[in-house]
């Protein structure tokens, strides 16, 4: 890749995924068609007709129908408007590894947090006396985790779930395109998922819902009654298309046996070097996803480590990418115990386009770096 600085090595998918060729392909020519996909004219119904074709592919791939597969404008929207509509009336437990846009709106309902364990993963125990307790549930946890990339055990979940009555929403922002995510498979009342997470634009996402039964949401901006009024706002239609194409190569890739293994040995190889440095993998006992890995090198704050690693090509980052571009400590980090350590926590995230020379060559950064830092005697 190269950037206005030079050349640079892309090692943040988990913020965003490098754009797919066949994305930007689909972006260019439904941008072409001028017609509003709500006017009845021939214009409007060719525009209607890429975007339903969009929405049936992409509720396909999760296991809904088109009726149940709402467009928005990426994860964010699609959480919240999912935990706004399924948890009214009923507590609200989520994860305390959630991403924000999910913590945040269950907070707003005065929900309760789940523990996780050492490793990441969601107390299942806790969670089942939780949902003993009287009142409907609505629970959230995620599929897969943004900084750790821990995949969460969501069948044993949706059991507990469906045993006690509650509603499961299940963020898939970082698991779709990397791994299975079929909701009739998971058990989920709902998923949420981004399109620029598995290469395609940014701005937009969907909420897929299983069945009927969960279609009156109230959207977050009311207009002129798209998405069957739970979605106020002229579609974005190249995005949307770009979001179906994407989605269609990364679930190619997903079919291919080698595409997973070789990132994994490639995080594998990460991970060796990191160890060698003196880092701790995060979550290194857990099931993870396989482009995923969270490093500790004790005594060395994150930004001084983003730093020297921006200065020598690489782009990483210390966590969630939704802070404004603020370093900060992980409260999923803290939640799993390692407390101060989360302030010297970097998370590499390996793109669908990642070459075995540009991990090579990382490896090496890195562990000049570590060799290099010096030590703080607290952090």
């Amino acid at each position: 890749m190269n950037g206005a600085g030079g050349d640079f090595f892309y090692l943040d998918a988990n913020a965003s995924e490098p754009l797919r060729p066949e994305a930007l392909d689909a972006m260019t020519a439904a941008a072409m068609v001028c017609g509003n996909p709500a006017s009845v004219h021939r214009s409007g119904r060719a525009a209607r007709a890429v975007m339903e074709s969009a929405r049936e592919e992409i509720a396909a791939t999760f296991g809904v129908t088109a009726e149940n597969c709402v467009m928005t404008s990426g994860g964010t929207e699609a959480n919240v408007l999912a935990v706004d509509a399924l948890g009214r009336g009923r507590r609200i437990l989520y994860g305390a590894s959630e991403h924000d846009a999910v913590r945040m709106a269950a907070q707003a309902h005065g929900g309760q947090a789940i523990p996780i364990d050492a490793q990441g993963v969601i107390r299942l125990d806790t969670l089942a006396a939780l949902l003993a307790q009287p009142g409907e549930a609505l629970v959230c946890v995620m599929l897969a985790n943004n900084e750790t990339g821990v995949i969460q055990p969501i069948a044993e979940v949706a059991r507990l779930c469906r045993a006690h009555g509650a509603r499961l929403h299940v963020d898939a922002v970082q698991a779709a395109g990397r791994m299975a995510v079929d909701l009739r498979v998971l058990g989920a009342d709902s998923v949420a998922v981004s399109g620029h997470k598995f290469g395609g634009p940014k701005g937009t996402g969907a909420l897929l819902l299983a069945g009927a039964g969960f279609v009156a949401l109230s959207p977050m901006l009311a207009g002129g009654g798209q998405e069957q009024g739970r979605r106020g706002g002229t579609p974005a239609l190249p995005a949307i298309a770009g979001m179906a194409a994407a989605l269609s190569a990364a679930t190619r890739d997903l079919a291919d046996p080698t595409h997973r293994a070789r990132l994994a040995r490639l995080r594998d190889d990460i991970d060796r070097v990191a160890r060698d440095c003196g880092a701790v993998v995060c979550s290194a006992d857990a099931p993870r996803l396989a482009h995923t890995t969270c490093l500790v090198l004790p005594h060395r704050r994150a930004q001084t480590q983003l730093i020297a690693l921006d200065m020598a090509g690489f782009c990483v980052s210390a966590g969630a990418a939704c802070s404004s571009g603020k370093v900060a400590r992980s409260h999923v980090l803290v939640a799993m115990g390692l407390l101060d350590q989360a302030e010297c926590a970097i998370r590499v995230s390996l793109p669908w386009s990642v070459t075995d020379a540009q991990v090579g060559a990382f490896m090496a950064a890195y562990a000049d770096m570590a060799a290099r830092l010096p030590l703080r005697a607290a952090v």
